[in-house]
């Protein structure tokens, strides 16, 4: 295991320019993340685009993770070598950042951190933004192993047993209050709500490894999901964090499970 960080602070990116960070600001709604990018950045960022880099198309649900292949491609192409000490930003929360950090640490490339606050943190501490793109010296094209034992399909969350399943959409999301995304509302029957949101203190950071133990340490083996395999990871992330053992991803999610009317559907507070 490397002893790389898994969380950073802005203070600490300042001081260490050997670092690549990615920029992974992303909207459902807009706007578009390259344009977020183009008005401002971290200086020596690299932009990573959510839809069309971490997610290869078709492939059940939303956001599919890209081949082995494809993804070797485009860390070659951001210049991340096998020693490159990745941290990755969104606009504070992590929630699509914890993304990225994901798949790099499930492909094997274990020095990655994200930036605890994010870009609001980075502007809070008087820190410089700018709208000039680096230039990257792409690294050498290496061959990616997905460490499948991290991620399932759809059929390995049917066949579950006792692992818990929990989804890290907002509450209302999570009752099927409201839906604004996906064409049905609801979550999958025996799921638990573990809301991405509750691992952040209100000032966007993370919350202290012990109080993030306390509220996932009941979990053995839990598979996280959420809508499309996205802000799962900010989950996985909290209880790496937290010192616990890494959960698995179910990447399909919400969007693949609701995609077929035949499934069940559960909704309400209980898991159903």
């Amino acid at each position: 295991m490397s002893d790389t960080p898994l969380l950073v602070d802005a203070k600490w990116l300042s001081q260490h320019p050997d670092a690549r960070i990615a920029d992974l600001r992303w909207s459902a709604k807009g706007p578009p993340a390259r344009q977020m990018y183009e008005s401002g950045h971290i200086p020596g960022a690299v932009f990573v685009d959510l839809d069309h880099d971490l997610a290869q198309h078709p492939g059940p649900g939303r956001h599919p993770f890209p081949s082995e292949e494809q993804f070797a491609r485009l860390l070659s192409r951001l210049g991340i070598g096998e020693e490159t000490h990745v941290v990755v930003y969104d606009e504070g929360n992590n929630s699509v950042a914890s993304r990225f950090w994901f798949m790099l640490r499930v492909h094997g490339h274990e020095k990655a951190s994200l930036l605890d606050g994010g870009l609001k943190a980075w502007t809070e501490a008087g820190l410089p933004l700018t709208r000039e793109e680096p230039r990257i010296e792409p690294s050498p094209l290496r061959k990616l192993k997905l460490d499948r034992s991290r991620v399932v399909d759809l059929e390995q969350v049917k066949k579950r047993g006792n692992a818990p399943l929990l989804d890290a959409r907002a509450p209302e999301r999570y009752r099927g209050e409201t839906e604004p995304i996906d064409k049905v509302a609801g979550h999958i029957p025996g799921a638990l709500n573990a809301p991405w949101a509750a691992n952040l203190r209100p000032d966007l950071r993370f919350r202290p490894p012990a109080e993030l133990r306390d509220l996932y340490k009941m979990y053995k083996t839990p598979i996280v999901s959420c809508g499309s395999g996205v802000t799962a990871c900010h989950d996985a992330f909290a209880m790496e964090l937290a010192g616990l053992p890494p959960a698995r991803l179910y990447v399909g999610s919400w969007s693949d499970w609701s995609n077929d009317p035949s499934r069940p559907i559960a909704t309400g507070p209980e898991p159903g």
